[in-house]
């Protein structure tokens, strides 16, 4: 069975709403779009995390899907990043759409979590989530995520669309790995790791020397 794969970048609060450029997606006010922009550097390596959907195919949400296709096809050729995106296979989750313009894009019918269910059960590529926040969060509830990619950068953004919502299914996760660009992005790779087990850490034994002690005060001894 193929992976499901999320790669996300993310505020410190842990907010991933329109994080390339103001007009992204400014839904509920959301004016601070494009706070990505200054921690650019070649120390991140986007195709090991699956950005640029290189030997994947994508499963995006409407808006992100919407995002893509307006800019990505008009890129030159030999853009490496155009080139692989374009290329993909993508599959697009959305109630509204009922026209697809790019390049091998299918729409996804029905309830989205048993359709992605039959595509990790046929052959092929692994399946590889970018952005798409209301699809993730969907995603993540029906427990069909394998692997997290977050990339978290050093801002506080206080309000906007998250990686992990209120209503998130509470579960564990395994950290894998994780590098530190030259601009202080963490990029952490993580996958799933069961239920939560709660616990409490136990409360230490007073020594004899201390219950004597006690025993002392307590009768006016000390």
């Amino acid at each position: 069975m193929r992976k499901l794969i999320v790669s996300t970048f993310a505020s410190l609060d842990g907010i991933m709403q329109a994080p390339g450029g103001p007009e992204e997606d400014p839904t509920g006010g959301f004016t601070l779009g494009g706070w990505m922009f200054r921690y650019g550097d070649e120390s991140m390596d986007i195709s090991a995390s699956g950005f640029d959907g290189k030997d994947r195919e994508l499963v995006l949400g409407r808006r992100t899907y919407q995002i893509f296709e307006a800019y990505w096809p008009y890129q030159p050729d030999d853009h490496p990043i155009a080139k692989t995106l374009n290329a993909a296979r993508k599959y697009v989750a959305s109630r509204t759409l009922t026209r697809l313009d790019w390049n091998n894009s299918t729409l996804l019918h029905g309830d989205v979590a048993s359709a992605i269910i039959a595509l990790k059960a046929q052959p092929g590529l692994d399946l590889q989530v970018i952005g798409s926040g209301n699809l993730v969060q969907t995603l993540q509830t029906a427990s069909l995520i394998d692997e997290y990619n977050v990339w978290t950068f050093p801002v506080v953004l206080g309000r906007g669309k998250r990686l992990f919502s209120e209503a998130a299914k509470p579960s564990a996760l395994r950290f894998v790995h994780s590098r530190v660009s030259t601009s202080g992005v963490v990029m952490s790779t993580y996958v799933p790791d069961g239920d939560i087990q709660p616990g409490s850490f136990p409360s230490a034994e007073p020594s004899e020397k201390e219950l004597a002690r006690r025993e002392m005060m307590a009768n006016g001894m000390w």
